[in-house]
């Protein structure tokens, strides 16, 4: 069968690609990140959920600890608080530099070592917070990048499937391929009950609202 590696954060976005995935017909390889964000364990919780949720063929846990060495970035400094003050205008505080560049290029060395023919990433450029690593031009670029530095043979596709949708556009594909997205995770600031006022809590349940649907994670 081919094979598809899934870039798998664990939150919605990224969980909806791993079933899209899996319904197109691809053995799935889930690979996760570790970068010592502040919600590292919940995260890891839920991409194991979701891999076994979709039977993934083989799970992939790496750490990238450089990360924490970046002083100000909320997502890891716990001096840096998370936005909470409503969704940003322009590139927000909970940026990580480069972070989904680095992720891609990973991705490229591990579809190539497994022979599989395409990278699931679950970015979304027109109703995300407007990371420049997520729009699809960068994408595209990356995509030709990895087929560059890769054996003759080697012709991996990067697979932005949400890249063009909506928050509550995701919501509804999401209850359509029955992602059970009470095992997701998307809060950047807490572990235990999602925050509900940090940018991907806001647009999380923007997006729910949207597609007249109630989210089943605790909020506080």
């Amino acid at each position: 069968m081919k094979k598809a590696v899934v870039i798998l954060s664990g939150g919605m976005d990224s969980s909806l690609c791993a079933y899209i995935a899996k319904n197109k017909g691809y053995e799935v390889i889930t690979l996760h990140f570790n970068y010592d964000q502040k919600t590292q364990k919940r995260e890891l919780k839920a991409f194991y959920d979701i891999s076994k949720k979709i039977q993934a063929i083989k799970q992939i846990e790496l750490n990238l600890d450089f990360f924490k060495n970046m002083s100000g970035l909320s997502l890891i400094d716990k001096k840096t608080a998370v936005q909470t003050t409503g969704i940003e205008e322009g590139i927000p505080n909970t940026y990580v530099p480069y972070r989904n560049g680095i992720f891609l290029s990973i991705a490229g060395a591990i579809a190539e070592q497994e022979d599989a023919e395409a990278i699931y990433i679950g970015v979304v450029e027109e109703d995300s917070s407007g990371y420049p690593d997520c729009r699809e031009e960068f994408i595209d670029s990356i995509a030709q990048t990895i087929n560059l530095g890769t054996k003759p043979q080697t012709k991996i596709k990067i697979i932005t499937p949400l890249v063009t949708l909506k928050k509550e556009d995701i919501v509804k594909k999401a209850m359509e391929y029955q992602v059970p997205l009470e095992l997701t995770w998307s809060c950047y600031q807490n572990s235990l009950k999602a925050c509900g006022v940090c940018d991907s809590c806001r647009l999380r349940l923007k997006g729910f609202s949207k597609a007249g649907q109630k989210d089943q994670i605790d909020y506080l």
